[in-house]
């Protein structure tokens, strides 16, 4: 075990703290009248609600340690001290031991218990230990659980996005297998060829090719509500892309935003929805 290495940062969150603290004062009260320590069958000839409401004085002025203790924690940690787990594990032996001594204290010079003190310390810090390690050990593993269900959650909500919202492109081949994953903003166009389809896209202001074994027609109402459009039988353009388009002797011609300039063709066929498109951007 790697006692160097910072606790979870679940134990430090507030309300974390605060549910610690509720529950170790209440199991810790639950503890004194069912367990009996500290010699509480030394105290007064009283009935049981009289023991559980002094029962109860004791124990939240002893929880008053625990209390204080989280509470300087918690502000060390806002100033991103980390806490390793040693000096976590050391930090709750303290608080183990200051209870231990209010309890003692209490037993001897209130109770006037006639044990010796060392005596009465060792069955205290017996009996604290119970009372604090228990509901740390299944608050730990509560705020574990806790801690990986919401990561779990977020993953599932982060993988239900649809990739186009996240800004990503997936490229499938014919059989659906997935070939490659782009950036919107990082692809260029397409040039389809029979049975293949050849992918441009930026890699580090560096252009670069893929070639896909998929047909144009197949990717086309895939890729259609990303504005990555048929512009020509050979041709899909992503219109985040296009700079300008121009009428030339060879026919009408899309210019991209990149450098060097590419040009892509743009046929009869495809020009109303290419020119509705880029009216609909500019």
């Amino acid at each position: 075990m790697d006692f160097s290495k910072p606790i979870p940062g679940y134990l430090l969150k507030k309300q974390n703290i605060v549910r610690l603290i509720l529950f170790t004062a209440a199991f810790a009260l639950v503890f004194i009248n069912i367990y009996s320590p500290f010699g509480v069958t030394t105290w007064f000839n009283i009935s049981k609600l009289e023991l559980l409401f002094y029962s109860s004085l004791v124990i939240l002025t002893g929880v008053l340690v625990v209390v204080i203790s989280r509470i300087i924690m918690y502000q060390i940690s806002k100033r991103n001290v980390k806490i390793s787990l040693g000096k976590y594990l050391i930090w709750i032996a303290i608080e183990i031991l200051s209870m231990s001594l209010f309890y003692t204290l209490y037993e001897l010079l209130i109770l006037k218990d006639l044990r010796p003190f060392e005596e009465a310390i060792k069955v205290s810090i017996l009996n604290t230990s119970l009372v604090l390690l228990l509901p740390y050990s299944t608050l730990w593993l509560y705020f574990a659980w806790q801690d990986n269900k919401e990561k779990l959650e977020e993953l599932k909500a982060d993988t239900d996005v649809p990739n186009e919202k996240k800004g990503m492109v997936i490229f499938n081949d014919e059989k659906g297998t997935m070939r490659l994953t782009l950036k919107l903003d990082d692809l260029l166009y397409l040039r389809g060829a029979d049975n293949y389809v050849t992918i441009y896209y930026n890699d580090h202001q560096k252009q670069e090719k893929f070639l896909l074994r998929n047909t144009l027609k197949q990717l086309e109402e895939y890729l259609r509500p990303l504005d990555v459009i048929r512009c020509h039988r050979s041709y899909m353009v992503n219109f985040k892309k296009v700079k300008l388009i121009e009428r030339s002797k060879e026919g009408l011609r899309i210019k991209l935003d990149i450098q060097p300039v590419i040009e892509v063709p743009i046929s009869k066929t495809y020009s109303t929805e290419v020119f509705t498109l880029f009216e609909k951007n500019g």
